[in-house]
């Protein structure tokens, strides 16, 4: 799949997961407002709900490094594609260790461990993963990369001051990254190559059962990308309504 498809399916994952997850122990730190305003301690409030939509569509590009080419290994110039060179060495190519379930759980632990012990490692990538859903989902100037580029660092630097603004607390961003790497192997799942997603075991997975959507054809453009926009939308009036 694309790169904005991805970055859509990560959203859509979040905000259809996010309200029961939010009942797990690991995310029940929220500050005592919510008991205050007679909510959920371990509910999450609007704000959190929008800023995981948001890190989740860039954390499903992340399986992606292993490919040189792939919008996350353009996003920050040498220095990611190097690391993508490096990464799709040691996974064994594209669509190798990367596209796995170890790899979003591994991913998940290492961004829960990261909230918990190094909050300025934790900024960083809050920082990183908003950028890169900002590049995924196209912002910017179309034959302007200077200009694309510009507008990225200044969105995501909008984006972020007012998740600080709004006092985002992070006890979920180890759940939000495994979740975003884990929808966009079951993305690739549902294309015609498929992935190994039991890796180191080499059978690769497609679902639904050889259907094999082509990345980048028209009913990836033309039909799957608004219909994810829908949904996003419809998701995210369905969860910010007044109840």
């Amino acid at each position: 799949m694309m790169g904005h498809t991805h970055a859509m399916t990560g959203a859509i994952a979040w905000l259809g997961l996010a309200p029961p997850l939010a009942a797990l122990p690991l995310l029940n730190d929220a500050p005592s407002r919510f008991i205050e305003t007679g909510i959920m301690a371990n509910a999450l409030n609007p704000a959190e709900l929008i800023a995981g939509a948001v890190i989740c569509a860039g954390a499903a590009m992340l399986p992606d490094l292993d490919h040189p080419s792939a919008t996350i290994a353009q996003t920050f110039g040498p220095v990611t594609w190097a690391l993508s060179k490096v990464v799709n060495w040691l996974g064994g190519g594209h669509r190798g260790a990367t596209h796995s379930l170890a790899f979003a759980v591994a991913m998940g632990f290492a961004a829960h461990w990261l909230a918990n012990a190094y909050p300025i490692g934790r900024d960083i990538m809050v920082v990183l993963l908003v950028g890169l859903a900002l590049r995924a989902i196209g912002v910017g100037i179309p034959g302007n990369k200077l200009g694309s580029a510009m507008i990225n660092i200044g969105l995501t630097a909008g984006l972020y001051a007012v998740f600080l603004s709004l006092d985002v607390g992070y006890a979920w961003l180890g759940l939000v990254v495994g979740i975003g790497c884990l929808a966009h192997v079951v993305g690739d799942c549902m294309t015609e190559r498929g992935c190994p997603v039991l890796w180191p075991l080499s059978a690769k997975f497609v679902l639904p059962w050889k259907i094999g959507i082509k990345t980048g054809r028209k009913f990836e453009q033309k039909i799957l990308a608004p219909v994810l926009s829908v949904a996003i939308i419809g998701l995210l009036f369905w969860r910010l309504a007044p109840v």
